[in-house]
């Protein structure tokens, strides 16, 4: 009944765009159209280069966060409490208008150039979206670093290996696999969330449909033009993470066996060392 039901909805939303009063032909048309072309790969750019940061700041924040120095655990706290706090749109606004707070920027004496220039719509979105991203991917590296059996480290430290290498070697290629879906979620929904670029004048997809159907008219066709590229990024990210997860599956026991190496080795060496 209940799956019957379900059709019936979904039949009615199919004929309802059937027979709406859509031109399916210029749907078409603009599908491939240069300026859409162009929008998408803004989207595609700003998406991958906030991610970038994100995991950057993301990594780094969540070892600050773990980090016995009061300063750099109540630091990263309130990084993360501020950009996870406050909606992205605002902070994109923020760093658009950064000029009414610092006129220019540079060193005085040495270079200093007008802020407006700096931060221009690209660097206010990708400023925006990546270091909000970050204090995201924060909590979730932080979250797959501590899913990780705390006797690693505490077996690495005893060894003599420093924190940074237990870090690098033990503890972060065992989080992975806790942490890469979380981050292929961050991913699809940046594709998403970077529209929001579009309102300080980014010329991403949403925009140049947008700029399309202010002169056409035709506002239904160009928003599906645009959701049907969105959907499709998102698919293509999807299978990419579909893919990474299982790799990462796959070698989820090679890589405890690395890190009971690296151990292995560092009591061998220990013990060498006692003779």
């Amino acid at each position: 009944m209940t799956g019957a039901v379900v059709l019936a909805v979904l039949g009615f939303l199919v004929l309802s765009f059937a027979r709406g009063r859509i031109d399916w032909a210029v749907v078409r048309e603009f599908l491939t159209a240069e300026k859409i072309l162009a929008g998408l790969g803004q989207t595609i750019l700003i998406s991958v280069l906030a991610m970038l940061i994100g995991i950057a700041l993301g990594t780094c924040f969540a070892v600050m966060r773990l980090s016995a120095n009061p300063v750099l655990s109540t630091v990263a706290w309130l990084y993360v409490w501020l950009f996870r706090g406050t909606p992205v749109l605002l902070q994109l606004m923020m760093w658009f208008n950064l000029g009414l707070i610092f006129p220019t920027l540079g060193v005085p004496g040495l270079f200093e150039e007008p802020t407006i220039n700096v931060i221009t719509p690209f660097a206010a979105a990708l400023l925006g979206l990546g270091i909000n991203e970050g204090a995201y991917l924060t909590e979730v590296i932080r979250g797959g670093i501590l899913s990780v059996d705390s006797g690693q480290a505490e077996a690495a430290s005893a060894l003599g290996l420093s924190r940074r290498t237990a870090l690098a070697k033990v503890v972060l290629p065992q989080a992975m696999p806790a942490i890469i879906p979380p981050i292929g979620n961050e991913a699809i929904g940046m594709l998403k969330t970077s529209s929001l670029a579009a309102a300080i004048s980014y010329t991403e997809i949403l925009t140049n449909a947008q700029q399309i159907y202010y002169v056409n008219g035709k506002v239904m066709e160009l928003l599906i033009v645009a959701a049907v590229w969105y959907l499709a990024a998102t698919s293509v990210t999807s299978v990419g993470q579909y893919y990474l997860e299982r790799r990462f599956q796959r070698s989820a026991v090679r890589r405890r066996s690395v890190a009971d190496r690296i151990i292995t080795a560092a009591v061998a060496r220990l013990r060498r060392g006692a003779r």
